[in-house]
């Protein structure tokens, strides 16, 4: 008998993804990635229990076969320079057999209904130009390509240089690397940028930088990103770098260790801001070359960020920094819209 018949088609029912779907949801991703990721979806449920205001995780059952699918989101409140909450659709899945039977369709029903009830109003993933499964179905759900890029490059492929950049624009516990290196002194008396890993006490500093290229007090945002770091929550990086004695600069990125179907860890950054004084100092640089200190301790290879089209200077930076377009197209819905 078909594992969808018409009767098993009509007793799918969508409720909230629970720790004990952990089983089942590694089981359908493995057969559609190839490879178990169990530690990765651990990693995500646990975040929801914790922070369930920031994540929409929901489970697609039918009566008679059980969990058949699954749609994992996060909240994006202040990431890659949006003034508006986001979500960011990172994980679906559909076992196989159910493909094509409205179960996905379900699923972003449930996702759209959690998000406007939140107060978002808008969807944003990204999916590689290659994948023939996934760009149909974003498209019959109604996304549309977003004007952003999503860029990257390999860690420690940078052009090196820490002066001549205008940047004005901000966009697993941390590994130790604030003790200073054997030129330290020969560095800081050269007017070089000293990037340390970032401290609750520098939060006022970073707020102060982001709101006067912003506009905007995104204390709240900025100070949920630096907690994230301080409590080891997940695999973070947060830098300032100093100047005459004062923060002038920092960098957040986050290591995406499983999100869109990844099977390598790469790492994202999603916050950068340096203090509209000290452009044209080598600050964004300092803090790119010392993120890739830091990415190289922990094993990761490559670094994504994703760029608004009209955002010229951001682009600018990070094209002379070594980023290009990947293989990664983005996609936005308004969750106010139907397809």
């Amino acid at each position: 008998m078909s594992l969808t018949t018409l009767e098993d088609r009509a007793t799918v029912t969508v409720r909230a993804l629970a720790r004990e779907d952990l089983d089942a949801v590694v089981a359908i991703d493995t057969a559609i990635e190839g490879r178990a990721r169990r530690s990765y979806v651990e990693r995500r449920l646990a975040a929801a229990l914790r922070e369930p205001a920031l994540h929409a995780q929901f489970a697609a059952l039918s009566g008679t076969h059980g969990l058949i699918g699954y749609i994992l989101a996060r909240v994006l409140a202040g990431e890659f320079g949006h003034s508006e909450p986001v979500l960011r659709l990172e994980m679906v899945g559909v076992s196989p057999p159910w493909r094509h039977q409205g179960a996905g369709q379900l699923l972003f029903d449930a996702l759209a209904g959690w998000a406007r009830r939140h107060g978002i109003g808008e969807a944003r993933t990204v999916a590689s130009w290659r994948d023939s499964a996934m760009l149909p179905w974003l498209a019959h759900l109604g996304f549309a390509q977003a004007p952003q890029l999503v860029l990257g490059r390999t860690v420690g492929a940078g052009d090196g240089r820490v002066a001549g950049e205008d940047l004005t624009l901000p966009g697993a516990q941390e590994v130790d690397f604030g003790s200073p290196e054997d030129n330290d002194h020969e560095r800081l008396a050269r007017g070089r940028p000293d990037v340390r890993p970032m401290q609750q006490a520098d939060l006022r500093e970073i707020v102060r930088i982001d709101r006067s290229i912003t506009g905007r007090d995104r204390s709240t945002y900025i100070g949920a990103r630096l907690a994230e770091t301080m409590a080891a929550s997940g695999v973070r990086v947060s830098l300032t770098a100093r100047l005459d004695g004062a923060i002038v600069g920092f960098l957040m990125a986050r290591a995406d260790l499983g999100d869109f179907g990844r099977i390598e860890p790469v790492a994202v950054i999603d916050t950068l801001g340096v203090d509209r004084a000290y452009t044209q100092r080598g600050v964004g640089h300092a803090l790119l070359a010392q993120l890739d200190a830091q990415l190289a301790a922990l094993h990761i290879e490559q670094i994504e960020t994703v760029v608004a089209l009209a955002d010229l200077p951001l682009l600018g930076f990070f094209v002379q920094a070594g980023f290009a377009t990947t293989q990664r197209l983005a996609f936005v819905r308004r969750l106010d819209a139907t397809p």
